[in-house]
């Protein structure tokens, strides 16, 4: 089957750029021939493909006519969103924050799940790959509430759990040697705040970014609170962690259970948690993919390829606790 779509020049322009990257996306990602000659798009291939890329390529003209930018991402974008009978608008355009003109927005349908869970919700569980943007859109989500005085505090924590490295042999003192752990939050941080204004609300504690132990005996109140790389909490840590929630906080958890350090006698507290919390109201959990990560497209074939390995004979790739079916 063959369809032509005349597309507008800017669009046209947009789809003929940065060596047709966007050309060779469509084809890959719709499984059709993609030409385009002037503003005259073809596609060519079985029928159901060239009817939903001539979808898609339609809705990425109305984005663009919106304002939208549009790059390869995008495509999979409209593509999960008219799957999902959503307006791919509806996603694109759920802006969470903004700093100094960079827009934070969810790129894909379970981006836009976790979001929404995030303002709906007290406690939100994100669980899935790298590079799906579990901890960036926690973290952007977390500086919007303190922009907008609905929280006083944001509070970012992981557990120090070691890597195939010693804490101990890390130069300086404690702090020196957790550094290493919690530099992704302060990336990430720095990502959505300005730097000395970051280091002004950690001096003055309306930011604390902390190891989980620092966690124990406390009662967050009126807080956002972050716990990252959860997978390497035990079932007590993470109990520990969740009962530490005070009146007007909300929490988000985020984590890859396919990536956990732990001993492997030790069971994951990020496995176990879906089990006793699955069906407790005011929490939820949302579980990411491959196709959810943002990152590099060679990010998404290495993690694709990760996990089809471990399915299929790799068990010491398999979260501890978990026995091979």
């Amino acid at each position: 089957m063959r369809a032509q779509i005349e597309v507008p020049n800017d669009v046209a322009a947009e789809l003929a750029g940065s060596q047709d990257s966007m050309l060779r996306a469509l084809a890959a990602q719709l499984q059709c021939r993609v030409y385009l000659r002037g503003n005259l798009l073809t596609l060519d291939g079985e029928p159901g493909a060239v009817a939903t890329a001539e979808q898609v390529v339609r809705e990425l003209t109305e984005l663009s006519a919106q304002g939208h930018a549009l790059a390869p991402g995008t495509i999979s974008t409209v593509q999960d969103a008219l799957e999902a009978d959503r307006e791919p608008a509806s996603v694109l355009e759920d802006v969470v924050w903004r700093h100094r003109g960079r827009q934070v927005a969810p790129r894909t349908i379970n981006q836009k799940r976790y979001v929404d869970s995030v303002r709906n919700n007290t406690i939100t569980f994100g669980i899935g790959p790298a590079g799906t943007g579990k901890t960036f859109l926690a973290v952007a989500m977390a500086a919007a509430a303190l922009a907008r005085r609905e929280v006083s505090r944001i509070i970012l924590t992981r557990p120090a759990v070691e890597a195939g490295e010693r804490l101990g042999f890390l130069p300086g003192d404690l702090m020196a040697k957790i550094d290493p752990y919690l530099r992704p939050l302060f990336d990430a941080l720095h990502d959505m705040i300005d730097p000395d204004k970051v280091a002004g609300h950690l001096d003055r504690g309306v930011i604390e970014v902390a190891p989980l132990a620092f966690m124990r005996g406390r009662t967050l109140n009126d807080s956002f609170v972050i716990l990252d790389e959860a997978q390497n909490t035990s079932p007590e840590q993470m109990k520990m962690f969740l009962t530490r929630l005070g009146f007007g906080s909300r929490m988000v958890v985020t984590g890859d259970i396919t990536q956990v350090d732990l001993p492997r006698d030790q069971q994951s507290g990020l496995i176990v948690v879906s089990d006793v919390l699955g069906e407790i109201e005011g929490v939820e959990f949302v579980r990411f993919g491959g196709e959810d990560v943002v990152r590099h497209r060679l990010v998404q074939r290495i993690v694709e390829a990760y996990d089809e390995h471990a399915q299929r004979d790799a068990p010491e790739l398999r979260p501890a606790g978990r026995k091979r079916a």
